[in-house]
């Protein structure tokens, strides 16, 4: 295993695999560097003597500027690196490098994978058969918790893979984007696949009025969603929520896993908890599916986290499939880019204390890494927030990069399971599987009850193509039934992105 990664020839940083110390001789392109300072694993050294004010290079594009002289052999990390980002651009200098991209699906490669899951009589499918209990506001968090508490007590989830309620706060004293961001993500979940049965719950009273949201939820399946307003219940709404939840049950145990397709899935892409790996092994590994399962005719992909795009937009820019990709593209960028400006913050501020920690030094640093899980495949679509999948392919989605509002958003989309790579760790899932897939092997030693799958092996001596084998095999076999340690844990949650005021 080498202690050390140049990973773009451009670059003028390297980074430690393993934790080097001072006065360690280093051979780099055939020239032999000593290093001046110690060097913690996943943190980045100079190959070169960089001037004050001198773009610092790797992956081959700056990550920002160098805030003073840095000597040949020198640590670097955020207090020496600052960002070269600033407001929106009009980008007008992009073009496309693929004016006649392929569809999705026309480079398939191999026989087609398939997988076992549930058809649903709208030609979606799902990965889980779960029953689910949806609050329409938050006031009636407590009944639906009382109602799927006892549910659960008297079947024990027989039959199906689990019956869950959904809390949140919102629903009420909303105005705006805020009152429609939270329809359409409940919406959302009306419509997707991996539900068997869903009871939307309202009070009667609140802003997102059940009525109203019933027809806004448009031509959904009547026989597997139904509704129940509490101030219209006569007695015990408890009572009658259990027994509409249980029709549901028994309804939902009659559905059976048949072989699908894998070009079925829908897959969102997600890294939080990133540290100086991620770029290197868990985000290039997801780049890699990304094209495997769009090269399967009809398989999509999800990338997100907006704010984690700046620094590397231009990369997905020009990849868009055509002109038009293009032009939403950018103002995908400028749009958020603008929410931050609106609430007078910088745009290049993101990294937290852990990505810092981790090797992180700037926004680009970890947009490039970041955008990785994209892989090469031409961007097909590009959603607003809230909006559902129409395109197959790559997707952009309009979404923050906190991890719990963008995995919310992402399987809100449709996605049927969430791809979350991170290199510190994170024990949370929303409401479809979230598989996390760690940077280091370390991480998958320390929280074997956290990690599902561990990129790590990339950095040991493993090839791609044999660690994406594996991990193509496991994702399907969670596809399949098999739970991972989110689920095994029970943590099930959304978020709903809030901009405005609340009442």
């Amino acid at each position: 295993m080498k202690d050390f990664l140049k990973i773009n020839p451009a670059d003028n940083v390297a980074v430690a695999i393993n934790a080097l110390s001072a006065g360690t001789a280093l051979n780099v392109d055939g020239e032999e560097i000593t290093l001046v300072a110690d060097i913690p694993a996943g943190h980045k050294f100079a190959l070169r003597d960089i001037a004050e004010s001198e773009n610092v290079i790797k992956y081959g594009f700056p990550i920002g500027h160098a805030r003073h002289a840095v000597s040949r052999g020198a640590f670097l990390d955020h207090n020496d690196i600052k960002t070269n980002l600033e407001g929106q651009l009009d980008y007008s200098d992009i073009a496309i490098d693929n004016p006649s991209a392929p569809a999705p699906g026309s480079a398939r490669k191999g026989a087609e994978a398939t997988f076992m899951g549930y058809e649903r009589a709208d030609g979606q499918v799902g990965i889980r058969n779960e029953l689910w209990v949806i609050p329409t506001v938050g006031c009636v968090n407590g009944i639906v918790k009382q109602i799927v508490d006892r549910l659960n007590a008297e079947t024990k989830a027989e039959g199906v893979d689990g019956i869950f309620g959904f809390p949140h706060n919102y629903g009420c004293s909303q105005l705006g984007d805020d009152h429609e961001n939270t329809k359409k993500i409940l919406r959302d979940m009306v419509h997707h696949p991996n539900a068997g049965g869903i009871l939307v719950v309202g009070l009667g009273c609140e802003n997102n009025q059940p009525k109203v949201f019933e027809e806004f939820c448009g031509d959904y399946d009547r026989s597997r969603v139904k509704f129940m307003v509490c101030q219209e219940v006569e007695g015990d709404e408890v009572e009658t929520g259990v027994r509409i939840l249980r029709d549901l049950y028994d309804q939902a145990r009659n559905f059976k896993r048949t072989t699908v397709p894998a070009s079925k899935l829908r897959i969102g892409l997600k890294c939080g908890g990133s540290d100086g790996f991620s770029g290197i092994t868990a985000n290039p590994l997801l780049g890699e599916f990304s094209d495997w399962l769009c090269d399967q005719e009809g398989g999509t992909t999800v990338l997100t986290e907006v704010p984690e795009m700046f620094g590397a937009e231009t990369i997905l820019m020009r990849r868009c499939a055509d002109n038009s990709l293009l032009g939403q593209t950018v103002s995908l960028i400028n749009n958020f880019k603008e929410y931050f400006l609106s609430h007078g913050e910088p745009v290049g501020e993101n990294p937290s204390p852990g990505n810092k920690a981790g090797g992180i030094s700037t926004l680009e640093e970890k947009a490039l890494g970041c955008t990785q899980k994209s892989g090469k495949s031409p961007v097909f679509g590009v959603m607003e927030y809230g909006e559902r999948i129409s395109n197959h392919g790559l997707n952009l989605l309009s979404a923050p990069g906190n991890d719990l509002v963008a995995s919310t958003a992402l399987a809100a989309a449709g996605c049927q399971m969430v791809l979350f790579t991170t290199g510190r760790g994170t024990p949370f899932g929303t409401f479809v599987p979230t598989m996390k897939i760690s940077t280091n092997s370390g991480l998958a030693k320390r929280k074997p009850t956290w990690i599902d799958f561990n990129a790590g092996r990339l950095v040991e001596d493993s090839s791609m193509a044999d660690v994406l084998a594996d991990f193509i095999d496991y994702v399907l076999k969670v596809a399949s039934g098999e739970e991972v340690n989110s689920e095994k844990s029970g943590i099930h949650e959304i978020a709903i992105f809030k901009n405005g005021v609340t009442l």
